[in-house]
């Protein structure tokens, strides 16, 4: 075969297979594209749904809280002389029972009211001799009334005297030989101490060395922000939470509203009571407050979570009653740390999608 021969084959060769591609196809069916957005129902098995709360004036807010002894049922110690301190038997979180001894200070200024009152002793002694000689020589005609009468106040004097340096002695310790003794004026736990074995403590010192509370009653000293404040009042009823016992709820009332701000934190503090008899709550601890308040607006509500901003408008999710999810757009008119009073849109009872919310509604937009 020529040359010529070949090229002549290999290229109808080509038309025949370009021929061949152009019949599959133009023979080939298009299906148009289908771009909407269908949730199925496996998808929506898959989602949260909430429900529209009814307007019923009752309001659940959440607070951060901090677990604090109750400053009415706690004492500071402070030393009333100065020295070297000596053993120190108790640690913080300890409990201690009342007139437990804490420490020991060797101090020269209890050996000082120790001196003072052996002193003032040995004076009222010399003093009732004197008295007793005074009374013999008067009843023997060798002294007058007067000089009777002044060794009665002598007495007196001395006897004030020595009742003066035994209080202060009892006062500072109690105790002879220079020896200073903390006690504890109450039972309960050592929540603060300043003081260690051969510690020196001046005279002049105006820190406690000791901290003692009586932990059965606690407080948990919640923040309030300023939008919250005015659905609270002192009475409500809260329930308390820590994270080391999430299965536990203590129950309580809020006491007290202070009437003083934090200008950083711009938060109000309230104080709730909470027994605690078994001392599972420790100073420090934080917790969650839930406080069930009463509140003057009368609107449906939904969790902040399910709300979504988009250009300057809220909308949320509905799931209808034929199962199909809409965008639909709410009024908002409150809110508070956990729940959103809407005005306008929005009826006691409907169903709203509580997850991959914003994921749908993009879909659904476009």
């Amino acid at each position: 075969m020529s040359h010529y021969s070949s090229l002549k084959n290999r290229g109808l060769a080509l038309v025949l297979l370009g021929l061949a591609l152009q019949s599959c196809t133009s023979n080939t069916t298009e299906t148009p594209a289908n771009d909407k957005f269908e949730i199925t129902d496996s998808l929506l098995s898959k989602l949260l749904i909430d429900t529209v709360q009814s307007a019923n004036n009752r309001i659940d807010l959440n607070f951060s809280a901090k677990i604090t002894a109750n400053e009415d049922l706690q004492t500071a110690i402070y030393p009333m002389v100065g020295g070297i301190v000596g053993n120190v038997s108790v640690k913080i979180g300890d409990r201690v029972n009342k007139g437990q001894l804490l420490a020991n200070i060797s101090s020269a200024e209890v050996a000082g009211f120790d001196k003072e009152v052996i002193s003032a002793s040995a004076e009222l002694k010399t003093s009732e001799r004197g008295l007793k000689q005074a009374e013999e020589l008067y009843k023997s005609g060798l002294t007058s009334a007067k000089e009777l009468e002044e060794a009665q106040n002598e007495l007196t004097i001395k006897k004030a005297e020595l009742q003066r340096a035994q209080t202060a002695l009892k006062l500072n310790g109690g105790n002879s030989g220079g020896n200073y003794r903390i006690t504890s004026p109450m039972a309960g736990f050592i929540i603060e101490k300043n003081i260690n074995s051969y510690m020196q403590i001046r005279p002049d010192n105006n820190n406690a060395v000791f901290k003692i509370a009586d932990l059965s009653s606690v407080w948990a000293v919640i923040n309030v922000y300023e939008s919250e404040v005015a659905m609270l009042k002192e009475g409500d009823e809260v329930d308390v939470s820590v994270l080391s016992y999430p299965e536990k709820t203590y129950h309580g009332k809020i006491e007290r509203i202070y009437n003083i701000i934090n200008n950083e934190s711009r938060v109000i503090n309230a104080r709730v009571s909470i027994a605690n008899k078994d001392f599972s709550l420790k100073p420090g601890m934080m917790a969650t407050v839930k406080v069930i308040a009463k509140s003057d607006v009368n609107l449906p509500s939904v969790s902040p979570n399910v709300v979504i901003f988009d250009d300057n408008k809220n909308y949320v999710l509905v799931l209808d009653e034929k199962q199909k999810i809409r965008i639909q757009e709410i009024t908002i008119g409150r809110k508070t740390g956990n729940r959103v009073y809407v005005s306008k849109g929005l009826n006691a009872g409907d169903r709203i999608v509580a997850s991959k919310q914003v994921l749908l509604f993009e879909s659904l937009k476009n």
